[in-house]
């Protein structure tokens, strides 16, 4: 009976944490729809604005900066959508010019999940804030009553005032009544306030995904292509650096055995160069396991690394790390080998002067950029280590750009998922 009764402790302590965590990420899905969801309210005033004054020929000016706008608040909420939950597939990229636009049907599909976001996502946003705070404030009521002022609303809803302990209590269960709504119903709130952009978002119906699913396949093998690559550069380091150093420290050490006894004192060199090739080996191994996963990220995070790439650099360099929340561990060591190999050819074949990191968190993405002053004139094709950088960003399905005119200047641009 004692075991069972664990058991069945363990069971609701489950459950409740269970319950406890859907309610957090519903709370947190919520207040994230409620940026979207006022953007997508600004931006549908907007939308009636330019429609009335087209018939004065101004909103046909205002047109292309409307369906820009809409376009992007779009691509934020797939962004915010995939966050929480399955990928939200992007369409074809919709046109921005008026006539094109009237037409699309994604630009269409665009429209309703703005009306309905607007008009459904912010108050259920809204409720994502206020319930918390009103359970909070409800809840705990009892413990400050006694000081409130005098005749003071006390509960969260602006009824009722509190004279007794009695109405005290009568308030702290409307808060507990906050907190089972919010366990109740805060997953389902949140599911109806992303289920217009997951419905509407999407790939029309029909829409050929065959691009889709080659760029994902070559994705994939760039993918396999950088991993074997990377395999092949640690397996050559291991052997041809250290490896040698520990056969000489095993020869040297079986070499000054034999001499002790005839000749300590060059048994005593012996071991002396013993300790020297294992020391090196040792500090190519650092080198080695540095290279899989550096771990000055752990320690220092990202802004941290760049800074120690930018400080090691032989070209005078200038680190703008502005990435509000960590991104996953393979995307920053991606980001940390891109921006290492990048300074590395811009230390040897650029003739720069000055070069300058700068990394973005925007909307789910870590956006890279590293220019320099140089002479210009990158080529993929010749073996500089832009070939490496590439199949590192392709297996992250991110999009790497580089524009390098004879005379300079060289930017190398990076876009990464943050959560891959």
């Amino acid at each position: 009976m004692a075991v069972q009764r664990e058991s069945a402790h363990a069971g609701l302590g489950h459950t409740l944490v269970r319950t406890l965590g859907a309610a957090g990420s519903a709370i947190a899905q919520l207040v994230s729809g409620l940026g979207t969801a006022f953007l997508a309210l600004l931006l549908l005033l907007w939308l009636a604005v330019t429609a009335v004054s087209g018939v004065a020929g101004v909103g046909l000016l205002m047109a292309p900066a409307v369906l820009h706008a809409l376009h992007a608040l779009a691509g934020r909420e797939r962004g915010r959508l995939a966050r929480w939950g399955p990928e939200v597939l992007a369409p074809d990229p919709p046109p921005t010019r008026l006539g094109p636009a009237l037409t699309d049907p994604t630009t269409r599909r665009e429209l309703r999940w703005l009306l309905r976001h607007a008009t459904l996502g912010l108050p259920l946003g809204l409720l994502g804030v206020l319930l918390p705070i009103s359970a909070v404030r409800d809840t705990l009521f009892p413990l400050y009553w006694k000081v409130a002022p005098k005749d003071t609303t006390a509960t969260s809803i602006g009824i009722g005032t509190a004279h007794s302990w009695a109405d005290a209590l009568a308030v702290a269960l409307l808060g507990v009544g906050w907190i089972v709504i919010l366990l109740g119903l805060g997953p389902g709130m949140a599911r109806l306030q992303a289920r217009p952009g997951r419905a509407l978002l999407v790939a029309p119906p029909g829409t050929d995904l065959s691009l889709r699913v080659a760029e994902l396949t070559a994705t994939r093998a760039a993918a396999l292509d950088a991993h074997a690559t990377e395999l092949r550069r640690i397996e050559r380091s291991l052997h041809d650096g250290t490896q040698n150093r520990i056969v000489s420290v095993t020869v040297l050490l079986g070499a000054a055995r034999r001499m002790v006894a005839r000749d300590p004192a060059g048994a005593d060199e012996l071991l002396e160069r013993a300790q020297s090739a294992a020391e090196q080996a040792l500090a190519e191994l650092r080198t080695v396991s540095r290279s899989i996963l550096p771990p000055v990220l752990a320690d220092r995070g990202l802004e941290g690394a760049l800074a120690g790439l930018a400080a090691n650099c032989a070209v005078p360099c200038r680190i703008d790390v502005e990435v509000p929340a960590r991104c996953a561990a393979s995307v920053e060591a991606t980001a940390y080998f891109v921006v290492a190999e990048a300074l590395t050819n811009i230390a040897k074949h650029s003739g720069a002067r000055h070069a300058t990191v700068t990394a973005r968190g925007r909307g789910g993405r870590l956006l890279l950029c590293v220019e320099d002053d140089g002479r210009g004139g990158a080529d993929e094709a010749a073996g500089s280590g832009l070939t490496g950088i590439r199949r590192r960003v392709a297996a992250h399905d991110g999009t790497l750009s580089l524009a390098s005119p004879p005379g300079g200047p060289t930017t190398l641009k990076v876009e990464l998922p943050c959560g891959s």
